[in-house]
C-alpha cells in the first residue's frame, strides 16, 4: 500500500472519528447546559441515533448501483456540515432535534462507503485495515480530550464550534480521496441479497450486535455527566474515554493477528460477555478512580474487538457487490435501531442520575443476553437459509 493512499484514507477516519470524539461524551453536557432534562436528552439521543436506520440505506443503494463510494462520501461530508451549522441558531426541544437528526442523516451516508472504499483499496487486508482504522481512534482521542478542557474553560456552547471547524475539515479530506478502479460489471451489477439477510447466523449476529448497542445506551448518553456526578473533575470524562480508546487501539492494532487466530464469531462472543462485566462494573464501582480505569481498558473489547471482527464477518459474508448494502443494514439496524433503543430507555431510567446504577445494570444485562445469543451463530459455509 503506497504512503500518499494511506496518508489520504487515515485523515479522513481521523476527522470522522473527531467528531465522534467530540459528540459522544459532550453532545449530552451541551444539551444539558441548554437546560433539557435527561429524559428529553434521552429522547432527542435516541431520535439523533435512529436516523441510522434510514440514512445508510438511502445512500448505500446508489453506492451499489454506480460504484462511486466517493461521490456519496464527499456529498454526506459537505450536508453533514451545513446541517451542523443550524445549531449556531436553535435553542428549542424541537429545533434542536430536527437539526441534530438532519446532520445525522448525512452523517451516516459517510461511514459505511468509507469503509468500503478502503478495504477496497487496501484488497481487504485485516492488517492493513487495522493500522488505518486506528487513526480514527487517534482523532477521537485528541478531540475527546481538548474539547473537554474547551468546554471546561468556555463553557457548552464551544460544542457548535468546535464540531463545526472538524467538519469542514473531514469534508476537506475527502477532496484528497480517489475512487479504486473498479470493472465495469462491479460497479453497475448488483445481486441478490436477501437470502444472505435470511440466513440463522446472520440473524444471531444482527440481534446480538443490536442488544451490544442498545447496552451502550447510559454509556453513550450520561457518561460525563455520570462522571460529573460522582464528583470527578472536568477533565475526567474525556481523559477516561481517551484511555478506552488507547485501549481500542492496542486492539486494533493486533485485531487481524487475533481474527486469523480465533475467526470473527468467537471475538464477537468474547467482546459481548466483557461487555456485560464492564457496564456492572461501572455502574456499581465508579467511585472508585481505579476500578473506573480498568473498566476503561475493557473498552478494547466492548467496541474494538467487536467492531473489527463485525466488519470481518460482513466482508466473509456479503458478495463484492451486497457490501455497501450490508454495511448499511448492518449500522442501519445495530447501530441505529440498539442506539436509539438504548438511548431512550437510558433517558427513562436515569432521573437525573438517580437511577444511574440501574440504567448500568440493565445494560449489563441487556449485553449479556447478546453475548449469549452469538453462541447459537454458525460459520459461513454451515449457514442455512429459513425456508
Amino acid at each position: 500500500m503506497s504512503s500518499p493512499l494511506f496518508v489520504r484514507l487515515s485523515s479522513s477516519y481521523f476527522w470522522y472519528f473527531s467528531i465522534l470524539g467530540l459528540v459522544v461524551p459532550f453532545l449530552p453536557v451541551f444539551l444539558d447546559g441548554n437546560g433539557f432534562s435527561s429524559i428529553e436528552i434521552g429522547e432527542i439521543l435516541a431520535i439523533f441515533t435512529a436516523t441510522k436506520i434510514i440514512g445508510p440505506s438511502l445512500w448505500a443503494i446508489i453506492a451499489d448501483k454506480s460504484g462511486k463510494q466517493l461521490a456519496v462520501i464527499r456529498l454526506g461530508a459537505l450536508l453533514t456540515c451545513i446541517c451542523f451549522a443550524m445549531l449556531f441558531f436553535v435553542e428549542t426541544y424541537w429545533p434542536m432535534t430536527f437539526a441534530l437528526a438532519m446532520f445525522s442523516l448525512f452523517w451516516t451516508a459517510i461511514l459505511p462507503q468509507l469503509e468500503v472504499l478502503t478495504l477496497t483499496s487496501i484488497k481487504r487486508s485485516p492488517k492493513i485495515y487495522a493500522r488505518v482504522r486506528l487513526w480514527g481512534s487517534i482523532g477521537f482521542i485528541v478531540l475527546a480530550i481538548i474539547s473537554g478542557e474547551l468546554l471546561d474553560t468556555f463553557g457548552s456552547e464551544t460544542f457548535t464550534i468546535i464540531g463545526f471547524i472538524i467538519l469542514i475539515c473531514l469534508y476537506l479530506s475527502t477532496l484528497f480521496v480517489k475512487q479504486p478502479r473498479l470493472g465495469a460489471s462491479s460497479q453497475v451489477k448488483t445481486s441478490r441479497i436477501i437470502d444472505k439477510l435470511l440466513t440463522k447466523g446472520f440473524i444471531m449476529f444482527f440481534i446480538a450486535g443490536l442488544l451490544l448497542q442498545a447496552s451502550f445506551g447510559p454509556y453513550n448518553s450520561f457518561f460525563a455527566l455520570y462522571l460529573r456526578d460522582l464528583e470527578y473533575p472536568a477533565f475526567a470524562a474525556g481523559l477516561y474515554i481517551s484511555i478506552g480508546v488507547i485501549a481500542e487501539i492496542g486492539i486494533f492494532i493486533i485485531a487481524g493477528r487475533l481474527y486469523q487466530l480465533f475467526g470473527a464469531i468467537w471475538l464477537i462472543s468474547i467482546s459481548m460477555f466483557i461487555s456485560a462485566i464492564r457496564w456492572y462494573l461501572t455502574g456499581s464501582f465508579a467511585g472508585s478512580a481505579w476500578i473506573l480505569l480498568i473498566v476503561q481498558l475493557m473498552h478494547a473489547a466492548s467496541f474494538g474487538l467487536y467492531h473489527s471482527a463485525s466488519i470481518q464477518y460482513l466482508q466473509q459474508h456479503f458478495a463484492a457487490n451486497q457490501q455497501n448494502r450490508g454495511q448499511a443494514i448492518y449500522i442501519g439496524g445495530v447501530y441505529g435501531v440498539g442506539g436509539a433503543l438504548g438511548a431512550y430507555i437510558a433517558g427513562v431510567l436515569w432521573q437525573g442520575g438517580i437511577g444511574a446504577t440501574q440504567a448500568f445494570n440493565y445494560a449489563a444485562i441487556v449485553a449479556l443476553i447478546g453475548a449469549i445469543v452469538t453462541l447459537l451463530m454458525k460459520e459461513k459455509h454451515t449457514l442455512e437459509v429459513f425456508k
